[in-house]
């Protein structure tokens, strides 16, 4: 894109983007790319979020911004009608009347190199960062280390209870927090990691041979079943909070190339309240407070994809 003083069109801020995530990379099944607008549109700043919901729209119209660039798709299946009496024919219907153009880079930028999972791995501090499932060979993704989810070392080994406590820090905070399966006491010098629903890379993380594993929306049996088999600790992170750290990369890419860029830490984690059992302290000081959100927190409401895939979030 020009860095010239010429204002950027629609179409100039989708060509750099698709120049660090090309569709071509993203799942067949996932509808990436632009949403709506007028590619000869001026953009005068962009807003970038997680989640397309009601609350997002909201802080990109109060600022004003010409375009929104967000991870999850607004419309990942197909619909019939985008009425305003549709809930995401609401937003449709808002996005337009106030010219805000709507682009999705989602499981392309899952495998990109940096991407979605690079960031997470960068909040977490690991280092010498790899696939942990790299892209099929022959496919569009292949090649210089891009794939779902990283694998790396902790510059210091930390026990598993001491890395969930990490983890939880240097994330962005959300009521649930961070929850973790296994033995407190183990170990842990290299961690696997996923941004969104990862549980698709249970089998590919115990033949990593890592001794921990952190990603989001785990399950009861698949987590059950994969400790039962000697699989790696587990630490399960909210979907919105291991995705949230790529937004700032993608802003620093965008900024770079001449877009005044705002990003949204606007929570989108269904889950506002977290109540932990008496028994759960501890410290022995009684029961643990419920923690919630400031403000409840916005609930994302994006169709959810085929099951078992990374990618396959929102």
């Amino acid at each position: 894109m020009s860095t010239t003083a010429a204002v950027p069109t629609v179409a100039d801020v989708v060509a750099e983007l698709e120049r660090h995530y090309p569709p071509t990379w993203a799942e067949e099944w996932d509808r990436v790319g632009l949403v709506l607008g007028e590619p000869c549109a001026a953009v005068h700043r962009v807003l970038c979020v997680v989640d397309v919901v009601p609350e997002t729209v909201a802080e990109a119209l109060a600022a004003d911004v010409d375009m929104i660039i967000a991870h999850h798709p607004l419309l990942l299946r197909g619909v019939s009608s985008v009425a305003p009496t549709t809930y995401k024919g609401r937003i449709i219907h808002q996005l337009i009347k106030a010219d805000i153009a709507l682009y999705v880079a989602h499981t392309n930028a899952d495998v990109a190199v940096p991407g979605v999972s690079d960031a997470l791995a960068t909040r977490l501090g690991l280092v010498d960062l790899r696939p942990l499932k790299p892209a099929t060979p022959g496919t569009p993704a292949a090649g210089e280390g891009r794939g779902a989810g990283r694998i790396g070392r902790l510059p210091q080994p930390m026990s598993l209870a001491e890395l969930a406590r990490h983890a939880a820090t240097v994330l962005p905070a959300t009521a649930v927090g961070v929850r973790a399966a296994g033995d407190p006491n183990r170990t842990v010098y290299t961690l696997a990691v996923c941004g969104g629903a990862g549980d698709s890379f249970l089998a590919d993380a115990t033949a990593a041979g890592v001794d921990a594993y952190l990603t989001a929306d785990l399950r009861h049996h698949p987590a059950g079943e994969h400790l039962a088999t000697n699989g790696p600790a587990l630490l399960d992170a909210t979907h919105w909070a291991t995705e949230r750290p790529w937004l700032d990369d993608l802003a620093t890419m965008l900024r770079a190339s001449g877009v005044e860029t705002l990003v949204s830490d606007l929570d989108t984690d269904p889950w506002t309240v977290h109540a932990a059992a008496p028994a759960a302290d501890q410290a022995g000081h009684g029961p643990t407070p419920p923690q919630t959100k400031p403000d409840g927190g916005p609930t994302p409401t994006a169709d959810e994809p085929p099951s078992g895939r990374q990618g396959a979030r929102p």
